[in-house]
């Protein structure tokens, strides 16, 4: 089972990061640290995979991961997991992220983060693989943009929700509200 996944750049900062067992933020932050640590000082030509650091399950658990460019892909799994499978799937990961961002960067990860956590769930939900095929993956992210596009059309969808909601209250004139509501006279009750 996958622990957690994590994408981290050259100098440590976390630009995604997906925990499938709960732990503490600060916690979180810790293991971020220890797994670019971990990660980081290793060279380019050594194997992909190592033992887990000791916050994140010690010798019990692997951290699995491939550099690319300026980004650490690491995926942390228990041993039921295959090395080599979970290799396989960070590379169909970041060919999905390259197709739907057209040459991927870390600036992509940044500013569209909904959308790479969506294209993980395709990949991964509650720390179980779902889909390797990247055909299949592809044609579920096609149909959730046209989805999205057309919810653009009737009145921008969801990504307009929170302003909508904004203007609908301040067209409510709740201080005017407020004064014009009339009250109960409530009784006068005596505390003996």
């Amino acid at each position: 089972m996958i622990k957690a996944i994590l994408v981290f750049n050259n100098h440590g900062k976390p630009r995604m990061s997906k925990f499938y067992q709960f732990y503490p933020e600060d916690l979180q932050q810790q293991i971020i640290r220890e797994t670019f640590h971990l990660v980081s000082k290793r060279d380019d030509n050594v194997c992909n995979f190592l033992e887990g650091g000791t916050l994140i399950g010690g010798s019990d658990y692997k951290l699995i991961y491939r550099h690319y460019a300026t980004l650490y892909f690491v995926f942390c799994v228990d041993s039921s997991e295959s090395e080599l499978g979970i290799l396989d799937l960070i590379q169909v990961f970041v060919e999905t992220l390259d197709k739907c961002f057209e040459n991927v960067c870390e600036l992509d990860l940044i500013f569209h983060v909904d959308k790479v956590h969506y294209i993980l769930g395709e990949l991964v939900m509650g720390g179980m693989v779902l889909e390797t095929n990247m055909t299949e993956i592809m044609t579920r992210i096609e149909e959730q943009n046209k989805l999205e596009k057309s919810e653009g059309r009737m009145g921008a969808g969801i990504s307009a929700a929170p302003a909508r909601a904004v203007s609908a209250v301040k067209d409510m004139n709740i201080p005017q509200k407020f004064k014009d509501m009339k009250l109960p006279d409530l009784p006068n009750f005596k505390l003996s």
